[in-house]
C-alpha cells in the first residue's frame, strides 16, 4: 500500500508497505523500469497475519519439501 509520494530535484520518492515476499526480484524490475538509475531501500515495519490463501500455499510447499526429504 502506497503511504506517500514526493517529488525531489533528482526524481521521485515513494513510501509503501509491501510484503517481503513481493520484494524478491524487485531491484531488477526497478532498474529495468528506470534504465538502471532507480534505487530502493527497505526496513522492517511490522508483522501481520498471513492471508489464508497464502498460508495454504506455504504450508503445502513445506509439506512437499518434508516429504521429498524423507524419501
Amino acid at each position: 500500500m502506497i503511504k506517500s509520494q514526493d517529488s525531489t530535484a533528482t526524481g521521485s520518492r515513494i513510501k509503501a508497505d509491501v510484503p517481503l515476499s513481493e520484494m524478491f526480484g524487485y531491484i531488477g524490475d526497478l532498474r529495468t523500469m528506470t534504465s538502471g538509475r532507480g534505487q530502493f531501500s527497505m526496513e522492517f515495519s511490522h508483522y501481520a497475519p498471513c492471508p489464508s490463501n497464502v498460508a495454504e500455499v506455504v504450508i503445502k510447499e513445506a509439506k512437499e519439501r518434508q516429504e521429498a526429504k524423507a524419501k
